[in-house]
C-alpha cells in the first residue's frame, strides 16, 4: 500500500475514492488523528496513474465527475459512508516493506532473549568485533544495531526505524534501506568502539543515518520522493546534543554522531544518480 495523501475532509476524500474505484483503482482512506484522514493506494502498480488523477482532483475537488461517481456507486456500495479503524498491525504493515519489518521483528525477538535471561548470551555473539580475529564475522558489524537493552531504548529505535525506513522502503526500494543499513551500522559502530569500547548497542546510529539521509536528499534532489519536515530533523538535532551534554543516561552518542555523517554522506552520492523506478 502506498499513502497518497492527507486530508481533513473525510466526504471529499471518499468523492475521490468513488471516483477513482469507476476506473478500477482501489483507495482506502484511514484515520491519521488530528482531525486528518490518509487515502491509500492498494495496488502499487496503479500509482502513477493515481498520483496523476490525485493532482487533478486536488486542482478542482468540486467538479461534477467526483460527485457523479459517488452518486453512481451509492446503489452498488455494499457500505454505507463511513472509515475504519485499521489494526495496530496493519498500520505497521502498510507503511513497512519486508526489510524494515524484518529489522523489527529481529530485534524484538532479541529482546525478549534478553528480558528472558539470554542477554549476555546474545550479546556475545552479536556486540561490535573487538577481540582478535572478531573483525572477519562479518555479522558483528551489523548485528550489534539489532540489540536493546531497555522498553523505552527499543520503542524509541524502533519507531523511528519504522518511520524513517519505511518511507525509503517504499520510495527507494528495499536494496537502498539495506544499504543505508549495512554502511551506517558499520560506520557507526566503528565509531562508537574507538571511542568507548564496544558496549553498546542498538539502531540508534541507523536511525540518525536515514534521518539524515531523508533530509538532505529531500533538500538537493527533492525528484526522488524523499524528505523529512524540518520540525522532525531539529528534534533530532537537539535530541543529539542533548545526549552529549546530559550526565545521567549511558548514550551511544558518537554512534549517532557518525550515523548521521553516513547518511549525510549516501545523499550527497544518491542525489548524483538518476532515479529509478521501482515496482
Amino acid at each position: 500500500m502506498i499513502k497518497l495523501i492527507t486530508i481533513n475532509n473525510p466526504r471529499t476524500a471518499q468523492a475521490f475514492i468513488d471516483y477513482m474505484a469507476s476506473r478500477k483503482i482501489e483507495l482506502d482512506m484511514m484515520p491519521e488523528g488530528g482531525g486528518q484522514f490518509a487515502i491509500w493506494l492498494k495496488n502499487d502498480a496503479d500509482k502513477l496513474e493515481a498520483e496523476s488523477e490525485l493532482s487533478h482532483f486536488l486542482a478542482a475537488p468540486n467538479d461534477g465527475k467526483y460527485q457523479a461517481a459517488s452518486w453512481d456507486l451509492a446503489d452498488s456500495r455494499t457500505r454505507k459512508f463511513k472509515y475504519h479503524t485499521p489494526s495496530i498491525l496493519g498500520m505497521v504493515k502498510a507503511k513497512a516493506g519486508p526489510l524494515t519489518l524484518l529489522i523489527m521483528s529481529v530485534s524484538i525477538g532479541l529482546f525478549i532473549l534478553f528480558q528472558i535471561g539470554f542477554g549476555d548470551s546474545v550479546f556475545s555473539v552479536t556486540h561490535f568485533p573487538a577481540q582478535e580475529g572478531q573483525q572477519w564475522q562479518i555479522w558483528r558489524w551489523v548485528s550489534h544495531a539489532l540489540i536493546h537493552f531497555s522498553v523505552a531504548h527499543i520503542a524509541f529505535n524502533l519507531l523511528w526505524w519504522w518511520q524513517l525506513g519505511g518511507d525509503i522502503e517504499k520510495r527507494l526500494g528495499s536494496v537502498k534501506l539495506l544499504q543505508i543499513f549495512i554502511f551506517s551500522s558499520a560506520l557507526s559502530g566503528a565509531g562508537q568502539y574507538w571511542v568507548e569500547g564496544a558496549n553498546f548497542g542498538g539502531l540508534s546510529g541507523v536511525v540518525y543515518a536515514l534521518m539524515g539521509y531523508s533530509w538532505l536528499l529531500g533538500v538537493i534532489s527533492p525528484q526522488k520522493g524523499v524528505s523529512l519536515p524540518k520540525p522532525i530533523v531539529i528534534f533530532m538535532l537537539i535530541w543529539l546534543v542533548l545526549g552529549f551534554i546530559q550526565p545521567y543516561m549511558a548514550i551511544a552518542n558518537t554512534a549517532h554522531l557518525v550515523g548521521l555523517g553516513a547518511g549525510l554522506l549516501l545523499a550527497l552520492i544518491d542525489s548524483q544518480m538518476p532515479k529509478k523506478s521501482h515496482g
